[in-house]
């Protein structure tokens, strides 16, 4: 009989080991607490209007190879609009659209660049040198970010307009918070390396439905055992092996192999003391740091913009997402604010105000529609930090006890936290568990290739 796997948690990591594990015949049971698959990124039902809203928008990259491949692989990727061209707006109601030409990468993006309004001639020389040393500095280097900046020629108003910009969105933070590894990976894989590493993949659909039918019929085919509303409260260690699961209700799970998925501050809740400080791994966890998002979410009774999505310079959202008609009459929109650190303690309503004063100045229809209603939604512990240092205190998916695996955007993946982070650790800790049956088989994607390379893989297989 082949050995029994139970993976606790259905979010992205989880359901990237579930997917992984069961391709390759294993018996797989995925436990979850919540009442429904996706994790972090899901939906919620707005009580006012009964509409499927997303807690925050996600969005995937032409470098997230890995995220792309659990797609294609359970069936979702024709859920996913990819966005060529980027929009970035100034409060002066300015736009800049950012496309790739036919130029080989890294020089793909030069003339978009090259037109970008919001930089002067000296800043953008000032830039183009940053990115240079950028791409020369050793991947692993990792002192604090702004440091690095100042040392290479930049200035407030090129880290605020330029690498600010880019960095609050990618990684959740501001740039004198995190540390050099993870904005050069944002800049060199995200933007140097591939014509289509930086093109935007948004969902048109909620969240909840890329866990939907496919995904459900998917796991069913493949013999995957999903047991929702099934919370663990404790894992049960005993001689360095996990002995079982205690849920909440009391009852007891057992089997020969465990992934743990769910996250970190969660994980330190569910092991025994003694264990988190017997092994290093487990104590680090103590360490990593979180960072909130705020998303607000407004209907008009008009439409305020035809762009698709709006990249914000200057101002107090990072992106606006156009969701068009959801209902006769009312147009959507979503304002996301990232690193929202700075305005903790700040209530829904100055929130809200804030927000749709800015989008009144940036959009002139706004200033005359309507606003039907609005909602204000903070993750709190939306991502990990990428400070300075981090990788340090980020485990790897071999556990030191032998039988639990480890998965989630907070392991060490050599990712910031991102869904690409999320399935990557979930390929990751399969790997680790194949070794340790003494099957060793590489489960990770290659990141992205050659244009040559990619062109090929996207024309035989669904493109995300």
């Amino acid at each position: 009989m082949a050995d029994r796997i139970v993976v606790i948690g259905a979010g992205l990591a989880g359901l990237a080991a579930a997917a992984a594990l069961a391709e390759r015949g294993l018996p797989v049971t995925v436990l979850e607490a919540r009442g429904r698959l996706g994790g972090r990124a899901g939906s919620f039902t707005d009580a006012a209007s009964g509409q499927v809203l997303d807690a925050c928008q996600h969005v995937s990259m032409g470098c997230c190879t890995n995220f792309a491949h659990f797609c294609r692989t359970v069936g979702v990727a024709h859920l996913f609009q990819t966005q060529p061209r980027l929009y970035f707006m100034t409060p002066d109601h300015r736009v800049s659209p950012f496309a790739a030409d036919r130029l080989p990468a890294p020089f793909h993006l030069a003339r978009a660049f090259l037109r970008a309004h919001y930089l002067s001639l000296i800043e953008k020389s000032r830039v183009a040198w940053g990115l240079l040393q950028l791409r020369l500095t050793p991947h692993d280097a990792d002192p604090p970010f702004i440091d690095w900046l100042q040392r290479h020629r930049q200035t407030s108003r090129t880290i605020d307009r330029f690498w600010g910009v880019v960095l609050t969105s990618a990684l959740n933070e501001s740039p004198d918070r995190v540390g050099l590894r993870y904005a050069r990976k944002v800049f060199v894989d995200g933007f140097m390396s591939h014509p289509r590493g930086f093109e935007v993949s948004l969902p048109n659909v909620p969240l909840d439905r890329l866990y939907g039918q496919e995904l459900h019929s998917w796991l069913e085919q493949h013999a995957v055992h999903v047991l929702l509303n099934s919370a663990v409260r404790a894992i049960q260690v005993r001689d360095n092996r996990v002995q079982g699961l205690e849920l909440r209700d009391g009852a007891v799970i057992e089997a020969d192999w465990y992934v743990a998925t769910v996250p970190f501050s969660r994980l330190l809740d569910m092991l025994p003391l003694d264990v988190i400080d017997a092994f290093p791994a487990f104590a680090g966890l103590r360490q990593l740091e979180t960072s909130p998002i705020t998303s607000v979410h407004l209907w008009y009774d008009r439409p305020i913009t035809a762009l698709p999505h709006v990249v914000l310079v200057d101002c107090v959202g990072q992106w606006m997402f156009n969701r068009g008609e959801v209902t006769a009459g009312e147009h959507y929109v979503q304002v996301v604010v990232s690193a929202a650190r700075r305005f903790r303690g700040l209530g829904h309503d100055e929130f809200r105000r804030r927000i749709t004063e800015e989008l009144a100045r940036l959009f002139p229809p706004a200033a005359s529609a309507t606003l039907l209603r609005a909602r204000v939604v903070t993750e709190h512990a939306a991502t990990f930090s990428a400070v300075p240092g981090v990788d340090q205190w980020r485990p790897a998916q071999a556990s030191p006890i032998h039988n639990l695996l480890l998965a989630g955007d907070w392991t060490a993946t050599g990712w910031p936290a991102t869904m690409e982070g999320a399935v990557r650790s979930g390929y990751l800790a399969t790997e680790a568990l194949l070794a340790r049956q003494g099957k060793p088989e590489q489960v990770l994607r290659p990141d992205l290739g050659s244009p040559y390379l990619y062109r090929i893989a996207v024309e035989t297989a669904p493109s995300l």
